[in-house]
């Protein structure tokens, strides 16, 4: 079963690799890193002594799993100061990100691709006592390689979509003789299952994952400490203020091909509010300049964060003010957010927020993170990726899910003209995140057991 998945991984690999090669011409993507993901070198491994302790590795596929995994990634060092923790992500932009997040982790480094002798090479120079998978992303060989060295793999906040699950399904239709067998050995090979929902529960063990290895532990989501101000959020702050710039609606994680929407969106706003201001955040670094090229089709003035003389790290407390610096003049309308790691931050200056990934068919993006802020999360109708806290916020009238981008627009004005609605709804949002915490301290408590097992 295995020589075949490997094989099937081969030839995907080879169609793909013309994809690769432009990719990694055009944008930096994959080449830069093909050595750590083969196996072959890993750069940040190699500062760590000989003779250290088996290593916590911590993956987080992306944006999204980095940020989720701070809390725990913190806890786990306080706990095991011993232990180095390795930190590994899959995309470029998730590494990015680790390293400014996480900057206390020994080594941050690239997944390998999944082939044996990769992952039995990438095995060998993290030499893990234990491996915490962020979400759910399975990985057959690595789990197989793991459990023939005898490490435990957890996976933690773990999360099926519908659309994934409905995937699944199909594929175990067309190919069940040979998939569900395979899917139950290699989830086998994993040492427990922390799912977020009874639902994302239910749906592990469908495909093959032993009762007694699943549990409910929650979304480490919930757990996300709220970030800090930032030099930027001091500087949009204060030019708001100064320059009478309401209502500031941020539209954030929009995909590709959404961007006109949010602008749509956000002209509906502005019929009724002249003096708004867009915060538009592409999820994508490669998206930003297609973004900046639809705004610019919309005959709007905007602004670049990355031309923007604002440090992007820092104390920004102490930052001074300087309207000399940058100004938001009175026929910019757009902030383009071309950067990476600093949109929650902006959450909180949020009259209004849009959650991208949902007014075309991506299955959404993360509600939570205006949601933390009191503010109310808008989003179109494709949240199949978090399907369940969509509902949740929605029935409990914490957050307002619409059709269109002319609906979002509409749902903008409603609420600004309602300022007691306004309120209520994002006191409700924030009581759901805050009464939502935990599952951090049951993943902690979860690592510990199959850590003193290892140790035994």
């Amino acid at each position: 079963m295995y020589f075949v998945y490997s094989l099937l991984m081969g030839i995907a690999a080879l169609l793909l690799l013309p994809y690769w090669l432009i990719q990694g011409l055009r944008h930096g993507k994959y080449l830069s890193n093909i050595s750590e993901r083969l196996g072959f070198s890993f750069p940040s491994l190699g500062r760590l002594p000989p003779d250290r302790p088996g290593a916590i590795w911590l993956h987080a596929v992306s944006v999204g799993e980095v940020l989720s995994g701070v809390a725990l990634a913190q806890k786990l060092k306080q706990a095991y100061p011993a232990r180095p923790l390795i930190v590994s992500t899959t995309t470029i932009t998730g590494q990015a990100l680790a390293k400014d997040r996480i900057p206390f982790a020994d080594a941050i480094t690239y997944f390998p691709l999944d082939w044996t002798f990769c992952v039995r090479r990438a095995i060998r120079a993290v030499r893990p006592s234990l491996v915490v998978v962020l979400e759910t992303e399975i990985w057959p060989n690595f789990l197989r390689e793991a459990a023939r060295t005898r490490v435990p793999v957890l996976f933690v906040s773990g999360r099926i979509s519908d659309r994934s699950f409905a995937r699944y399904q199909s594929y175990l239709r067309k190919f069940g003789f040979f998939l569900r067998p395979f899917l139950r050995s290699a989830l086998s090979n994993a040492a427990a299952f922390l799912m977020q929902s009874q639902v994302d529960a239910d749906r592990i063990r469908a495909l093959g994952a032993q009762t007694e290895r699943v549990s409910v532990s929650g979304n480490l989501k919930y757990d996300q400490a709220l970030p800090s101000p930032t030099p930027l959020s001091h500087w949009l702050e204060a030019e708001a203020q100064r320059r009478g710039r309401h209502p500031i609606i941020v539209a954030g994680s929009v995909v590709a091909t959404e961007e006109p929407l949010a602008l749509i969106a956000f002209g509906v706003l502005q019929g009724e509010f002249p003096r708004a201001l867009l915060v538009l955040a592409p999820r994508k670094p490669e998206h930003f300049q297609a973004a900046a090229d639809f705004i610019h089709e919309s005959q709007r003035k905007f602004l670049r964060r990355s031309e923007l003389p604002i440090p992007k790290n820092g104390n920004a407390e102490t930052l001074a003010y300087s309207p000399a610096a940058a100004s938001i003049t009175d026929d910019v309308t757009v902030l383009l957010l071309d950067s990476i790691g600093e949109l929650a931050s902006l959450y909180q200056l949020a009259d209004g927020a849009f959650v991208g990934g949902s007014l075309v068919e991506s299955g959404g993006h993360n509600i939570l993170e205006p949601a933390a802020f009191g503010k109310i999360p808008v989003f179109g109708p494709s949240m199949e990726n978090f399907a369940e806290t969509a509902s949740r916020f929605v029935a409990a009238k914490a957050a307002v899910q619409v059709e269109s981008p002319e609906d979002a627009g509409v749902a903008w004005i409603e609420l600004l003209r309602d300022p007691e609605r306004n309120r209520q709804m994002g006191e409700t949002a924030k009581r759901l995140v805050d009464d939502s915490r935990g599952a951090t301290a049951r993943a902690l408590a979860e690592i510990a057991k199959h850590l003193d097992g290892a140790a035994r």
